[in-house]
């Protein structure tokens, strides 16, 4: 989860540093072999409200770097969050809305998120305020974002995600090409040598470690658990359907087979439960045959 945060938060800064002065239009329009040489719509981001939308690892590093430039931070997030900094919490989503020159969304993929800055909520942002989305396609009412631009109620915006992204690069549409003053890169916002490496290294790690010892920490598919070390003790590891009524078939075989539980963790999602015992003597073997046995066992494993 930590792997490409530095590389999304520089692109976040270097994109409000551009979109403020202007700098994609003036940009384009030297390409087009126009020279526009105007202050008109260019402002220093110093003294200027900067609002994050989700204060997580990348909102509250991008909290840090943003003071350093001279902006003032404000954030929502629907959980209590550290304020880093001389950052402030706003209690509404509006509320922030209100207060932002720039608007910034790094929220998670949660599908209630969908649509989460739409009409309704880009009418609370001041009047040319800038939207920047680096966090997932569907937060962002497209078509709603691209009237307001058209309307000049958005001043820009800068877009890494969309609702619907290629599998593979090619022609790619969006309501939102054309603006002067609209950034659009096809999802690189993790995109650099330093975040693959950082990858390359995380995700055989986290595998290693669930091999080793059942963890699961950071699984974006699967429970997650955090398991602490243990020394002279067995591990089961039961993957199950997640029903009603399977840690008690578990114990009870546990029980029958009298085997002592040192420590035991449960984490399930939606579909799947995930079902770990520590245990602290030697154990019969025709255990392990029962808990196989328990109905909507998925996997089970003994590690160690």
């Amino acid at each position: 989860p930590y792997s490409n945060t530095r590389s999304v938060v520089e692109l976040a800064i270097g994109e409000i540093i551009m979109l403020m002065r202007s700098v994609f239009a003036r940009s384009s329009e030297i390409h087009a072999g126009q020279w526009q040489k105007t202050a008109e719509g260019s402002r220093e981001v110093r003294g200027k409200n900067l609002g994050i939308v989700g204060y997580g690892n990348i909102g509250k590093q991008l909290s840090i770097l943003a003071e350093a430039i001279g902006m003032r931070v404000y954030y929502y997030d629907v959980e209590d969050k550290l304020s880093l900094g001389n950052a402030k919490k706003c209690a509404t989503l509006e509320n922030l809305l209100n207060v932002s020159d720039v608007v910034t969304l790094h929220i998670d993929d949660n599908k209630a998120n969908k649509n989460f800055i739409g009409e309704r909520e880009i009418k609370q942002m001041r009047d040319g305020a800038m939207l920047i989305n680096l966090s997932r396609g569907f937060v962002v009412d497209i078509d709603a974002l691209a009237a307001a631009l058209k309307s000049g109620k958005i001043a820009g915006a800068a877009v890494d995600v969309y609702p619907e992204e290629p599998r593979s690069n090619g022609e790619f549409y969006t309501p939102l090409q054309g603006f002067p003053n609209v950034i659009l890169t096809p999802h690189v916002g993790g995109s650099t040598e330093e975040a693959q490496r950082d990858i390359a290294d995380f995700v055989p790690n986290k595998i290693m470690d669930y091999i080793n010892t059942g963890n699961t920490v950071d699984a974006v598919n699967f429970p997650n658990i955090r398991l602490p070390k243990q020394n002279n003790a067995h591990r089961f590891l039961h993957i199950h359907k997640n029903v009603p009524g399977i840690m008690a078939k578990i114990n009870e075989v546990l029980a029958n087979y009298e085997m002592n539980i040192s420590g035991q963790y449960l984490s399930t999602d939606s579909e799947v439960g995930y079902v770990i015992t520590d245990l602290d003597k030697d154990y019969n073997k025709n255990v392990v045959k029962a808990l196989k046995k328990v109905e909507h066992t998925i996997k089970f494993r003994v590690l160690y």
